[in-house]
Parts: C-alpha cells; structure tokens; sequence
C-alpha cells in the first residue's frame, strides 16, 4: 500500500502552455502534490519534450504558438508509442461544442480555464488513474 501511494506520488507530467501565470500555476500545483512537471511554451516544443520524456501525462493548452493544441493531439494520436500517454486539454474554450470538439480532436479529457486551484490536482491524477486502471 505504501509503495502504491509513493508510485501515484511521483509521476511525471509535461505541461504545454504559452501563458507564463497558467505554466507556473500548473506547474506550482503538480509540484505540491510530489510530481515532477517538464514544461514547453509552444505545440513544437511540446511535442520534442513528449519524445524526450518518460511522461504519465500530457496537459495541452488549445491556444498555443507553433502549432496549436488539435495539432498536437493529431501528432501524438499518430505516434506509436506516445499515443499511450494520456492527453488533457486545459483551455479557455467554453462554447457550447468546444468539449467534444477537443474530444473528438484526440484528448482524453478536458478541463476549462481558470482552473480550480482546490481540484486541478485530482483532476489531473483521476486522468492517470483511468489509464493505469484500464491497464490492469
């Protein structure tokens, strides 16, 4: 039991977003919680950190220089081994249809901005937990 909590503790999750408040919030807040945050300002940096990385998790903004967040999904959907990782779209985007547009663009999940410092965590780990569950 006490190595489950550890392992759930310490996962590694990139963060892809260009505003410096939203990346260091995100990031502030996965750090609090014993997780190890890597982070890019754009979709292309993204996606070579995505590469690079071990990662339990990918956090996307949909608004982003480069390459915007439905290319980043369609990238990673493609590829072999990172279209394993669980993807989560954190954005601004709260029109009617913009959920299930992200959705159906190859995320896993979706949560709207501004985010809520109090369930942004769990949020987060209940994506990881979903994949590691399906695993066995």
């Amino acid at each position: 039991m006490v190595i489950e909590k550890e392992a759930a503790m310490n996962r590694r999750f990139l963060v892809i977003e260009d505003n410096p408040q939203n990346l260091e919030l995100m990031s502030y807040l996965l750090r609090a919680f014993g997780h190890t945050v890597v982070s890019a300002r754009d979709g292309a940096e993204g996606i070579e950190m995505a590469s690079r990385e071990k990662l339990d998790l990918i956090i996307c903004d949909m608004h982003l220089p480069v390459m915007d967040g439905y290319e980043v999904a369609q990238y990673l959907k493609k590829h072999p081994l990172l279209c394993q990782i669980p993807l989560v779209a954190v954005t601004a985007l709260a029109m009617v249809g913009d959920r299930e547009k992200v959705l159906s663009a190859g995320f896993d999940g979706y949560i709207d901005k501004p985010i809520d410092p109090q369930m942004f965590v769990k949020q987060i780990e209940a994506f990881v937990q979903r994949k590691e569950d399906k695993r066995g």
